[in-house]
């Protein structure tokens, strides 16, 4: 632990203008932590040169372990102030103090209060904490490859070409995967205008003959254990089963047509001549497209891009099995059965991946029209769609078939497909661009097809680990393999492995490309840290890790359980088996130990209840106003608060604000704590969950809202009104709202209820 500080107080940035800044140094240099403040000092501008060479002169004369620096936010100067081993704890007067002060002329002397009491949470926070020393493991920098399509060759050789030896492994006698049995590919060079070569036999040529890569084909994964950098990858091929040691994987397993059943009320199954684009595709790929009845060259093809017919078909399904369960539930059928709701549950899948793939089913439309024309110059090709979705300079590509005089593309909605005498389809349709129903008579109808993860549809990575072998709460992501699209593309729920290609979304193959380097960049980076021992995104550096006082442990089990990235296993009696490089530091497991046994060095349960303690409470409202701690979550809530003070905006002078980092890791402790205290109210202003949740560590809001219901309880029982505490849900981007809703908070909970019943005690 710090145990000799030096703190300093910046003068610029307005500070002085609205604090007495001697006042400050002055009740810090007599007050509680006199004798641990050997340095007091104020700054005219402390990020300026002169200001870090004071602060840096004063560590080495005075042998200082810690620095307490009250001026802007952490989140900025922060490449400034950094000084070795010694410890740097932010204070945030200017954004959080002075720019956001709202006066109340009761009480003249708030913001000075203000000023000190994060001053002195500042201090206490680093007196409670020490710099990491990690144990830095010997990690092995081999990569895996699932997968040898267009997206895992090139994950491939990216992973060669930056010095790391890869281990590709493909479950097919071949390599190439979907690319292979591609005719060509959409546009992936200037002008942009017309379809070209899927480039995959050089790939393939390329992989082969790298010295760096192992390629196993007719293989799969049997098993993954370990952690990143110190993995062991259990393959079994046609030459038995090898065990291989790994640093990070690539997720590249590719997709698979959805359920054909689904297109059955748009005729598929039922009429020869209507087909999928996979299978015309593999039709033009052979090298002629021909109807399935008679093996007849089409002179028309219709390509169908609304799919309303069967989309309706399946929600009707839907409903009659519902409706069927809710009136005989015990005879109801269960979801996943062999039965008829398993059957209509797969069509609802299967509805959801087709919109999923609508970019690409448009672009394939256009593409394979255009082999119609290739094949046949006389050959007429018609595309009509509910949306034409080609953005960027796919744009271009578009505009090409617009002016090929034997593609015709309208807008319509697709109310009947029949069959007529000859075998050929009769396409209805209305609301087009004619503005009249029409009734289009076509040799061959093409449907799109939907595109489903691998990972929704067959085990593929099969980890060794306390919560499972696969990724969790796939449905959420209705089988794709990600865990933050915004904020981490590649990343998935288990650190080390890095999702790329359309198993993490449908995507063309110029968008692929890109993915296989951008994955490997993240394994590699992965890879990096363990090798130092630091975390990954999102807090990427990171040296703290989880460290766990084993004699008080209950072996509950609360910590492997809700860890979001499965960093925790247990043994035979459920005592927890930390594995630090899988760890994200979010600080979950923190929160959820209800013991208290969990802690990180430069952030605990004591240090975060020791902050809060330090907040003055007044005995009444009348001799200082109320006081609420506000639980800010560093990834959304607190940039927004920073976002918002630089706007100009002001709110309630009567809270103190303490950054965590995820609303997981809060402790119901440190709200026992402030209740303890005489703190008024508690407000968690964290990121969105559910199913459109923002959380950078994915269900750390969810996992604090679910903990809040215990919380209440607690509180009930020591006749505090559990609405004291809330929960808020604040985007990046929301940092207007941060003013209304501690307005709120004050005037719906802190003026309704009261002073805190424990209040001067």
């Amino acid at each position: 632990m710090a145990e000799k500080l030096g703190v300093y107080i910046c003068e610029g940035c307005e500070l002085a203008k609205s604090l007495d800044t001697q006042a400050l140094a002055e009740h810090l240099t007599n007050g509680k932590y006199s004798s641990q403040c050997a340095v007091v000092k104020t700054s005219a501008v402390l990020c300026a040169p002169e200001g870090v060479d004071m602060v840096a002169a004063d560590i080495a004369a005075e042998g200082l372990d810690g620095v307490v620096l009250c001026a802007c936010s952490p989140r900025s100067k922060w490449d400034v102030f950094k000084f070795g081993a010694t410890q740097v704890e932010r204070v945030n007067l200017r954004e959080q103090c002075v720019w956001s002060f709202q006066a109340d002329p009761t009480f003249p002397d708030l913001l000075q209060t203000m000023a000190k009491d994060y001053s002195r949470m500042g201090i206490i926070k680093c007196l409670k904490s020490k710099n990491p020393n990690p144990e830095i493991p010997v990690t092995n920098k081999d990569i895996l490859v699932l997968g040898g399509g267009f997206t895992g060759l090139n994950a491939a050789l990216n992973a060669a070409k930056m010095g790391h030896n890869v281990i590709l492994v493909e479950k097919d006698a071949a390599l190439g995967g979907k690319a292979a049995g591609m005719l060509k590919t959409f546009p992936m060079t200037y002008p942009f205008t017309q379809a070209q070569d899927t480039g995959v036999d050089k790939l393939i040529a390329d992989v082969t003959a790298n010295s760096k890569i192992k390629v196993y084909t007719s293989a799969a994964l049997a098993k993954l254990e370990g952690a990143p950098g110190l993995y062991t990858a259990t393959v079994t091929s046609g030459a038995g089963e090898e065990q291989l040691p790994i640093g990070a994987v690539v997720l590249a397993t590719g997709w698979k047509p959805i359920e054909g059943s689904f297109l059955a009320p748009m005729g598929y199954g039922k009429f020869k001549n209507v087909v999928t684009t996979a299978e015309f595709e593999a039709m033009a790929k052979k090298g002629a497209i021909t109807r399935p009845s008679d093996g007849k060259a089409p002179a028309t093809v219709a390509f169908l891009l609304d799919v309303s017919m069967a989309v309706k078909a399946a929600e009707a399904a839907l409903a009659a099995a519902q409706a069927a369960a809710a009136a005989a539930p015990a005879e109801a059928p269960k979801t996943g059965d062999a039965c008829e709701t398993a059957f209509v549950y797969k069509n609802m899948e299967s509805a959801k991946h087709l919109a999923y793939s609508s970019e690409l089913n448009s672009l394939v439309a256009l593409k394979q029209a255009g082999y119609v024309r290739e094949k046949n110059a006389d050959a007429s090709a018609y595309i009509l769609y509910d949306h034409m979705m080609v953005p960027g300079i796919n744009e271009r590509y578009y505009r090409a078939a617009q002016d090929n005089p034997g593609v015709m593309l309208s807008k319509a909605d697709i109310t009947e497909i029949a069959q007529d005498g000859d075998g050929g389809i009769l396409v209805t349709a209305k609301n087009t661009l004619l503005g009249e129903n029409i009734e289009l008579k076509a040799d061959l109808v093409v449907l799109p097809t939907g595109m489903v993860p691998v990972t929704a549809l067959e085990p593929t990575i099969n980890l060794q680990y306390r919560q499972g072998p696969a990724f969790p709460d796939l449905e959420l992501f209705d089988g794709f393999a990600d865990s933050n699209y915004i904020c981490f593309p590649y990343e998935t729920r288990r650190t080390g492995v890095y999702a790329a290609g359309c198993v993490r979304q449908p995507m063309t193959l110029a968008t692929a490309y890109d993915d296989a380097a951008g994955a490997t960049m993240k394994a590699i980076q992965c890879i990096n840290s363990a090798n130092r021992g630091v975390a990954v995104h999102p807090r990427s550096g990171d040296l703290s890790a989880p460290v766990f006082n084993f004699q008080r442990c209950t072996q509950c089990k609360r910590c492997t359980e809700e860890c979001p990235f499965g960093a925790l296993d247990d043994d035979e009696k459920g005592t927890p088996k930390p594995n630090p490089t899988r760890c994200r530091r979010c600080g979950t497991c923190m929160g959820a130990c209800p013991e208290r046994v969990i802690s990180f060095e430069n952030y605990n349960i004591d240090q975060m209840g020791s902050a809060i303690k330090e907040v003055q409470v007044p005995d009444t409202f009348a001799l200082g106003g109320p006081r609420v701690v506000v639980l800010v979550c560093e990834n959304d809530a607190y940039p927004a608060l920073d976002m918002a003070a630089f706007r100009g905006k002001k709110w309630n002078p009567y809270v103190r604000f303490l950054p965590v980092r995820c609303l997981g890791s809060v402790n119901a402790i440190w709200v026992a704590d402030a209740m303890s205290k005489g703190i008024d109210g508690v407000m968690l202003l964290g990121c969105k969950y559910g199913d459109d949740y923002q959380c950078h560590f994915v269900k750390g809001s969810e996992l604090c809202n679910r903990r809040k219901i215990n919380i209440a309880e607690s509180l009930q029982r020591l006749g505090v009104e559990a609405e004291r505490v809330e929960q808020y849900e604040v985007s990046i981007d929301e940092y207007d709202k941060i003013p209304a809703l501690i307005e709120s908070f004050m005037e719906n909970v802190i003026k309704k209820f009261g002073p805190n019943p424990f209040k001067g005690y």
